[in-house]
Order: C-alpha cells, then structure tokens, then sequence
C-alpha cells in the first residue's frame, strides 16, 4: 500500500534535504549537468545513528568542502572508526582524488565508500588514474544503481506526500555503461565509453566502442549486463 506522507515534519534531517527537481538535474545519468552534488551518510564506531546532509559546489569542489567541514567540526581519537558514504552526481576529479587521499591518510580510522552517478571527464587520464589511485587507498568506487536511487530519494530528498515510490526509475543502460567504464578505469584499459554532446538541441550521445583488451580483461557478465554484448554459443 502507497504511503501517503512525505518525510515526516519531525524529521531531524528534514531542513538537509534537497528539492525532487535538483535531486532529477544532479542525479540524472542520462543529463550531463554542470555542478557538482554530494549526499552523505556518517556513522560513528558501533553507534547505530546515522547523520546525513548534503552539499554544493563553491569556489572549491563538493569534496574539498565536505573534507574542510569534517576537519573543522570533528576531533576525535585514530582509534575511533567512522564510516563516511558519499552519494555525488560526479565522480572526483583527479586533485580532489588526491585531497581525498590526504585525508584518509591524517584519519585512519575513516572508511568511505562513493557512489557516483556519472564518471566526471572520464577521457582525462588525470581523472583516470586519480580514481585507480582512489580504489588502491582502499576507497570502495561504484556507480549508483537503482538501488542507491531509492535509498537516496528516500533518505535525502523532500518529496512531496504520496510521491514516496515515485522516485526517479533511470534506464538501467546508461548506469551499465558507466560500470563497464568504471572497470575499464580500475583496470587501466582503455576509455571504451565515448559520450558526445550536441549543444544545439541539447542532445548527449553515449557511444559503446570496445577493443581485444576490453574483451580479455573485463568479466564476461559485465560485458554481457549491458545487454550491446550477446553470449556466444557453440553448436554440436
């Protein structure tokens, strides 16, 4: 039965929670949007209560600016863990790879894992090796699946009564896309993904174009998940 109340009036987390249309703009891997946006979840040691916010872009990036804000308003002991989950519309570029590194390295006890909706300049080998540099650190890397869509909708976003299961459904095909081009990524093969943009009626193009290496080194079931790949068989 559809629940017909939206985030309850109570809810501590009511006044961090973004807008349906800006979680649809940032969140969109279909939609190439230009700013940046970070959702989050941290949980201290064995408590079970979770704190969740949300952030923008400033001058700085939207990880630079979560990093700055932990360090200035958390003191705690390297004994203590944390776990930090992080749900951002881009993946970091390579100095925020880099300043992200940083961080986990002064807080040892801080494990966080990112969930990302789309690859940021994903061509750049910059931003390529700061993400392979990311998982190396023990960072765990994945691109959002339908799953974190409604865990996100549910636990971020302030939507209106009654739109509790209306949240957005994204064709599961630009997502795959994304994961066989996070693993070429991890892998250090080569971009097999090429996305193209037509600024005059605003269309994005996603372009599927794999080589012998992609092949060899990228998991069967990953290639075959997007569905562009068909099994092959063997007659007798």
């Amino acid at each position: 039965m559809t629940s017909e109340r939206g985030p309850s009036t109570g809810d501590p987390t009511l006044r961090r929670r973004i807008e349906p249309w800006e979680f649809y703009i940032s969140y969109d891997p279909r939609e190439l949007c230009k700013e940046a946006c970070l959702l989050y979840e941290i949980k201290w040691g064995m408590s079970w209560k979770i704190w969740r916010s949300s952030g923008k872009n400033t001058t700085n990036h939207v990880e630079v600016n979560f990093i700055e804000k932990f360090m200035s308003e958390r003191h705690f002991h390297s004994s203590i863990s944390c776990s930090i989950t992080w749900f951002l519309s881009w993946s970091p570029c390579w100095e925020c790879s880099q300043a992200i590194r940083e961080f986990l390295s002064q807080c040892p006890g801080v494990t966080l894992v990112i969930y990302v909706a789309r690859l940021f300049h994903h061509m750049d080998q910059q931003n390529r090796q700061g993400l392979r540099d990311l998982v190396s650190s023990g960072v765990t890397l994945q691109i959002m699946r339908a799953s974190e869509y409604y865990h996100c909708w549910r636990n971020f976003v302030n939507y209106s009564p009654g739109e509790e299961v209306h949240w957005p459904q994204y064709p599961p095909l630009w997502m795959m896309l994304y994961a066989l081009e996070l693993h070429c990524i991890i892998l250090g093969l080569p971009p097999c993904l090429k996305i193209s943009r037509r600024w005059q009626n605003r269309l994005t193009f996603f372009r599927l174009h794999l080589q012998n290496c992609h092949y060899q080194m990228i998991p069967p079931h990953i290639l075959l998940a997007t569905g562009l790949i068909q099994p092959s068989i063997t007659w007798r």
